[in-house]
């Protein structure tokens, strides 16, 4: 319990003492390597400024972030991915990539909305399709903030609970039957 505490006091005295830049670095990195949590990055950020400005610094970064993951597949992919394809791969994405091209703004912004969305994956299909800058930066913007949002509000709420031991008992069990019901499903549906 008081690792957790000590971590949460050093990582937001660290970000409020300069730190922030590292912050948005590793917000913006998050679009790149999707290993990195955005969730417990965007909640420091908000424990060291509050809700408007974490919020704000954190929407401001992942947009970034999503934003040069988008150029970097939208110039590149043919130069480098349609290289190493066959023609009937080649014609297969090309396929898929028109269908992801057409999708409406409305269902791109709930799709960028979504925290559980891997967001790497939609850039770089955005950016590889050749989706229109315009639509996608308007859904990224709209979508985005939200995302952040929720991620803030409940990596705030989370902080806070986490000197409660109730809390970490019912979260830890709560994660424990989640992964037993998984396991008891996978193996009644044979999936992996």
């Amino acid at each position: 319990m008081n690792i957790i505490n000590d971590f949460i006091s050093y990582s937001t005295e660290l970000i409020m003492n300069g730190g922030l830049i590292i912050g948005i670095i590793l917000i913006v990195s998050e679009s790149f390597f999707p290993i990195l949590p955005l969730g417990v990055m965007v909640a420091l950020i908000t424990n060291a400024y509050g809700l408007f400005l974490g919020i704000t610094f954190s929407w401001l970064a992942n947009c970034i972030g999503c934003y040069l993951t988008y150029l970097i597949f939208y110039y590149l992919s043919e130069k480098i991915i349609y290289r190493f394809l066959t023609k009937k791969m080649q014609e297969k994405i090309n396929q898929a990539n028109n269908k992801f091209k057409k999708i409406s703004l409305p269902t791109l912004v709930a799709i960028i909305t979504l925290p559980f969305t891997p967001s790497f994956i939609i850039n770089i299909l955005a950016g590889v399709s050749k989706m229109s800058r315009k639509k996608y930066l308007i859904a990224l913007g709209i979508g985005k903030i939200f995302m952040i949002s929720f991620w803030a509000y409940i990596g705030k709420s989370f902080i806070e609970s986490m000197s409660d031991l109730k809390t970490i008992i019912a979260l830890s069990m709560m994660l424990l039957i989640a992964y037993l019901i998984s396991k008891i499903v996978s193996k009644r549906i044979n999936i992996e």
